[in-house]
């Protein structure tokens, strides 16, 4: 009890400082403004209906004030420093600014427009300042070293330790003049990542490809060419309009027949942010890259990554690109198979070309159905995207740790696409509450993506609020939405990060859910991607959407068969990208760096991954996870991810599979943890041993690739 009254008093000092501070104009604009009230919706769901782009700055200038004030007074107190009145008391602050900034984002990502854009143009800068006016702070700094971490337990001393490795890394400990240098350094990279999103959101916009005539989709299905022919119309167009996702291959290329189309289509992709000036991106990222390096340096490190990895399971750049390198060399191997069997393939069929990058997914297409007699179009129809939510992800999650979902339709959303669900625990209890917005819009970045409106906190007495984001074509008039077996495991991927946020049960939101370091992040959720092909969910999911029927137990073994096929390629783009990343953040020399195609070609091939119709699954200009997002020098998480994904998943198969009683383990030493525990710790103590490469490998079909 002693513990608890310590922890309101914190509260509530640093409340009462805060109330001190605001004059009527404050008062007036914290009793008005819905971004500064805490919703009285279900578990402080945003108030979507009443939110509007007007209310965003108000929003952050009396948030940033009331912080500064907080801040202050932790920075300050003449108090022996303690847990309460330091750690706990920055753990807590910023709560009006934490909440506009969080709904304010999520926006930006999935449904943005021209004024939230300028924005967040115009308050990169200003959050990147007032973070930096908090690491960097060295009052603070001092007083959580002055902490003595033997009389902490628990998550006290975790987020004790967790908070001053952030304080280090910041640069707390740099002198004055640096870190005016490195508050310079940050100001101008905020911008410049806020210049390239914009910039690249341009890119893909213009980088839309239009056709005159529908025999130029020869292949498409006719729901296809509607949506094509909406798009267009909706753009002003006469014709069919084609959109681009972020990567570089697109959806539609295993269908299109018209050679030419392909190419049109993929050149587009792979150029779309060098050849129009409000969409080239190679100025940005150029000014970034030495812009991060000069950061480290300025930290004693040698190289961006260096300075990175520090938080990190790899730790060090050089852990991570031996992962990278023992598993490209097999990946390389098996890619040069797989295109000589496709070449062999066009030959036979009187082709006259060299297999080039856009014609690898038509015609690898083709060899997996005359290898394991498996055509995409004879599987599309079996999953209908709503019907794969409901009967696939939500059934699955059931079966495997027995929570229900409840549609919500008396919540506001953000946009009428999105669908709001109440998450039921295995006990009835309520647990949280979950968006879902499906179908892409040329206002939503590409790709997909698990974030939280509302992170968990037992301390602060709240449940996730968290939403998953996909980009999907819509379905046009009565025309279904029939998404691949790919997007099928994107699905379950991403609502893998959603158990890893529903199922947190941590005192502090610092470590919290998906809080974890980012090669660790993925592991979770590509535990999940492995129920999409559970014979028990499979069944239950994959329904015709014409004939009701359920999928045929011949085509699931076809689907099984193919698992493994055309891995050499998805693995080697994969790894081109994780390495392309990590060679522009291991560069140690400015002198170094070259125009962006330039270096990325060298890079490509220093490491052997320039494979002409194997391209990198992000172009440099378009790796907005890198540029825009927040995988500098972390791209490669996702294979260290899916490697200690491997492992867990080969424990699990050597223990009855997906059981109840293994996924009850599961979510019990990993999914309910966040980072309140040793990670290396939790995981080998779910298996038994530490991270084995051999696992990948053989799951990924690349053993004995020579």
């Amino acid at each position: 009890m002693q513990l608890l009254s310590k922890t309101i008093l914190a509260s509530t000092t640093l409340a009462l400082v805060a109330l001190q501070t605001m004059n009527a104009q404050d008062k007036s604009v914290k009793m008005t403004n819905p971004l500064l009230q805490r919703s009285t919706l279900q578990y402080q769901a945003p108030t979507f209906n009443l939110i509007k782009d007007e209310h965003y700055k108000p929003a952050f200038e009396y948030g940033l004030k009331v912080h500064d004030t907080e801040i202050d007074a932790i920075a300050n107190n003449t108090s022996k420093p303690t847990f309460q009145n330091t750690v706990l008391a920055l753990e807590i602050s910023g709560v009006d600014l934490g909440r506009a900034q969080g709904i304010f984002y999520n926006l930006t990502g999935a449904n943005t427009n021209p004024t939230l854009q300028a924005i967040e143009e115009e308050y990169a800068p200003i959050f990147s300042a007032h973070t930096d006016k908090i690491y960097l702070n060295s009052k603070i700094y001092n007083r959580i070293k002055a902490l003595d971490l033997a009389t902490l337990k628990g998550e006290d001393k975790r987020l004790t330790e967790y908070y001053l490795q952030q304080f280090e890394l910041a640069g707390a400990n740099l002198s004055d003049a640096d870190k005016v240098k490195m508050k310079a350094i940050n100001s101008e990279l905020a911008t410049l990542s806020t210049l390239y999103n914009s910039k690249l959101l341009n890119a893909r916009k213009n980088g839309a490809v239009l056709f005159a005539n529908e025999k130029d989709l020869e292949g498409l299905s006719a729901g296809d060419i509607a949506a094509a022919k909406d798009k267009a119309k909706e753009a002003g167009k006469e014709g069919y309009l084609i959109g681009l996702l972020n990567t570089t291959q697109q959806p539609l290329l295993p269908s299109l027949s018209n050679r030419a189309t392909r190419e049109r289509l993929f050149k587009s992709s792979w150029n779309r942010a060098e050849n129009n000036d409000d969409g080239d991106t190679r100025e940005t990222l150029e000014k970034m890259a030495k812009l991060r390096l000069k950061k480290a340096n300025l930290m004693g490190k040698k190289s961006f990554a260096e300075w990175r990895l520090q938080d990190q399971m790899a730790q060090k750049p050089e852990a991570a690109m031996n992962l990278l390198a023992q598993i490209a060399t097999p990946a390389v191997a098996a890619a040069k198979l797989e295109a000589a069997e496709i070449q062999k393939l066009i030959d036979a069929q009187k082709g006259g070309f060299k297999l080039e990058p856009w014609d690898w997914n038509f015609y690898a297409e083709q060899v997996r159905k005359a290898k394991y007699d498996l055509d995409e179009n004879e599987i599309k129809p079996y999953f209908e995207v709503n019907t794969v939510l409901e009967k696939g992800v939500f059934f699955a999650a059931k079966q495997m740790y027995g929570i229900t979902f409840k549609p919500r339709t008396d919540l506001p959303v953000y946009n009428d696409d999105v669908k709001v669900f109440e998450v039921f625990d295995n006990n009835g209890k309520s647990l949280a509450i979950y968006y879902l917005d499906f179908y892409t819009r040329d206002n939503k970045s590409g790709g997909a993506w698990m974030n939280n409106f509302v992170n968990q906190s037992n301390y602060l007495k709240q449940n996730p609020v968290i939403v998953n984001v996909y980009n999907f074509a819509k379905p046009v008039g009565d025309n279904p939405s029939l998404i691949s077996f790919d997007d099928v495991t994107t699905m379950f991927h991403e609502f893998g990060h959603t158990l890893h946020g529903l199922f947190a049960s941590q005192e502090y939101v610092t470590l919290s859910g998906t809080n974890v370091p980012r090669d660790y992040v993925e592991f979770p959720s590509q535990i999940n991607e492995h129920a999409a092909l559970d014979p028990t969910v499979l069944k239950n999911y994959a329904v015709h959407y014409k004939t009701k029927e359920v999928i045929p137990q011949a085509l699931i073994e076809k689907i099984k068969n193919a698992e493994t096929f055309n891995k050499g390629y998805d693995v080697t783009e994969l790894l081109a990208a994780a390495t392309l990343d990590m060679a522009w953040h291991s560069v140690e020399n400015e002198a170094d760096f070259k125009p962006t195609l330039e270096f990325e070609k060298a890079a490509l091939q220093k490491y052997g991954l320039l494979v002409n119709e194997v391209p990198t699954r992000y172009h440099s200009p378009y790796f907005a996870h890198i540029w825009g997002g927040g995988y500098s020098s972390g791209y490669y998480a996702y294979t260290w991810s899916k490697t200690l994904d491997y492992n867990v998943y080969d424990w699990m198969q050597a223990n009855g599979g997906m059981t109840r009683e293994n996924c009850d383990r599961f979510r019990k030493l990993i999914l309910s943890v966040g980072n309140s525990v040793d990670l290396n710790k939790a995981f080998t103590d779910l298996i038994g041993h530490q991270m084995k490469i051999g696992p990948y490998l053989k799951n990924a079909g690349l053993t004995g690739k020579k």
